[in-house]
């Protein structure tokens, strides 16, 4: 008689199908220190500019912006920024300078959840009053970004490779972003241009983006058929590859890997601020542990793994 074939669980199932449940400590300390990374970059743009564009004597004074908003009634719960309390010259080089000292901290891999809600205030008070200077998509995204990164930092402890994994809540929110992110875009130029239907963006492209690097010129002479290629690989990047962020193990390694790609290609050939380097954060969210572990030099992995 023959023996009765045990059927599978639906978890067995989920299982089997998306791999056993994998660590993201390692992940996570990546992802703080390219946020980290980022915030240097956006927070020495204001020492650096916050003056001329937004100070006293700038293009479009903070003060001024401010003091409007008082004469119609606004308060700070109206406009949630620290410069409604304070939008003198001062406050806006000292609120950049602690933004800044967090930022290094951060991008050297120490963060605590505390660390990251400042950076996210003291930004968001940036952004809020910035006028026309913060009016880009990055703005909201590093703060998107810096708040799932805040659910999976730990309350107090700020080491690199804290005892305690982050939440899956949070890992999953971090691949939602960059899903929301690649997908927007690649869904935004096939409602475009025909350009990116009839595949010769790239042809001109890198002769005429607003501020092109010293690579640029070298992308834009390559032959045509490169730049076709060029344009359904981002395509198939953007639009396909998102989806499988939430699929079975290879294919969001694969996933992450052609999206972080892209995103290399686009900083090598041009320059969009910290947009880019911004989008690589919640990718990296595609990438477990063990993944990392398997591309690392031997010593650092033997080194991590007694951590």
């Amino acid at each position: 008689m023959d023996e009765d074939v045990r059927v599978p669980t639906p978890w067995e199932t989920l299982v089997r199908w998306f791999g056993p449940p994998r660590s993201y400590q390692l992940t996570r300390t990546l992802i703080f220190r390219l946020l980290g990374f980022v915030y240097v970059f956006a927070f020495l743009g204001l020492i650096l500019q916050g003056p001329p564009l937004l100070g006293s004597h700038g293009l479009t004074p903070i003060g001024t912006f401010v003091d409007r908003l008082h004469a119609g009634g606004a308060t700070f719960w109206d406009l949630p920024s620290l410069f409604m309390l304070d939008s003198s010259d001062t406050s806006i080089a000292v609120w950049a300078w602690i933004g800044f000292a967090i930022s290094l901290c951060v991008a050297c891999g120490y963060a605590n959840l505390p660390m990251l809600l400042v950076l996210w205030a003291i930004y968001g008070s940036f952004a809020r009053v910035g006028q026309l200077w913060f009016a880009f998509g990055w703005e909201i995204q590093i703060l998107e970004t810096t708040l799932i990164a805040a659910a999976m930092a730990h309350p107090w402890d700020p080491r690199p490779l804290a005892a305690r994994p982050p939440p899956v809540t949070a890992i999953v929110l971090m691949r939602w972003l960059a899903f929301r992110i690649m997908l927007g875009a690649g869904l935004i130029k096939l409602r475009g241009d025909p350009c990116w239907t009839h595949l010769t963006c790239l042809d001109w492209h890198f002769e005429t983006q607003p501020l092109p690097n010293p690579l640029s010129p070298w992308f834009h002479h390559l032959p045509h058929a490169v730049h076709a290629g060029g344009v359904v690989f981002n395509h198939f990047v953007e639009v396909i590859a998102p989806w499988f962020a939430f699929g079975p193990r290879r294919l969001r390694l694969a996933a992450g890997v052609m999206m972080g790609a892209f995103q290399i290609v686009l900083i090598l050939s041009g320059n969009l601020a910290f947009l880019n380097w911004l989008t690589l954060v919640p990718i990296l969210a595609c990438i477990d542990d063990d993944a990392w572990l398997r591309v690392c030099p031997r010593r650092v992995r033997e080194w991590l793994r007694v951590r």
